[in-house]
């Protein structure tokens, strides 16, 4: 069963609250199934297209097996989703490969725009029509932590799940606070979880997770405006992926062009 496939369809969700209407965002869940993907699927630990030409990212940040950094170990695929599979205005013009990679290594305090206990974090968006056909082997890291740690993850081919998300109730006005609290309670899953605000999963758009902080705003470091979410890995059984304490990796970017930096944390 798809992820939200018990979920009030957002006609029904605004319809019950037709003053949440101005906070709806949309957003598309990427549901993993364990799988040996190709390079032309949307994956978690896929082969990625990579030009030939490119070299491939390293990361020199000190981590437990080297107080130094060095050598420089490569990072590994972790995502890459194609734009078919994930419409949206969060798509660079003229791209349509979306391509995450990190290092495997934990690095207790990594330089802006990484928070503490944040993975180290290369994107990538490119243009099919510049890629190859094959992929190119990623190379090995030289070093990374234990697999069962969570950086690692396992092979496993991408389900689009497309909805209308919602915020945290936190953020709404009290009155409208409490009707989404009412209604995320007559239509919890069998676990009791909410489906209507913040949808859990890996992710492009939508509304930030907040398991460890309130909710607040993330501002660009480069003007100050508040950024959007843009995509989020999260931690799933599935994928072998741990972010934390079983939390999320969110990625957020500045509304006024793409030349302003991404934001990374964990929550």
């Amino acid at each position: 069963m798809l992820p939200y496939s018990g979920r009030p369809s957002a006609e029904a969700i605004l319809a019950a609250l037709p003053a949440l209407a101005p906070h709806a965002r949309p957003a598309v869940v990427l549901a993993p199934t364990p799988g040996a993907p190709g390079p032309q699927h949307s994956s978690v630990a896929g082969p990625l297209l990579w030009p030939a030409d490119e070299p491939w990212p390293h990361c020199s940040l000190p981590d437990a097996r080297s107080e130094t950094g060095l050598p420089p170990t490569a990072v590994i695929p972790v995502i890459q989703v194609f734009r078919r599979d994930a419409p949206g205005d969060w798509w660079p013009e003229d791209t349509d490969v979306f391509q995450l990679l990190w290092c495997p290594n934990v690095h207790g305090n990594p330089p802006a725009p990484h928070a503490p206990a944040c993975p180290t974090v290369e994107i990538r968006w490119r243009r099919t029509a510049d890629l190859p056909p094959i992929p190119v082997p990623a190379p090995a890291p030289l070093r990374h932590v234990d697999d069962t740690y969570g950086f690692t993850p396992r092979p496993c081919l991408l389900t689009p799940v497309p909805l209308t998300d919602f915020p945290d109730p936190e953020v709404l006005p009290d009155d409208l606070a409490e009707d989404v609290d009412r209604l995320a309670a007559r239509t919890a899953d069998e676990d009791g979880a909410d489906l209507i605000s913040c949808v859990a999963g890996c992710k492009f758009g939508g509304w930030p997770t907040w398991q460890v902080t309130g909710p607040t705003e993330v501002p660009c470091r480069t003007c100050g405006t508040p950024m959007d979410l843009l995509f989020t890995v999260a931690s799933d059984p599935v994928t072998g992926i741990t972010i934390g304490r079983w939390g999320d990796l969110r990625v957020f970017a500045c509304p006024k062009g793409p030349g302003h930096a991404y934001e990374f944390d964990v929550q």
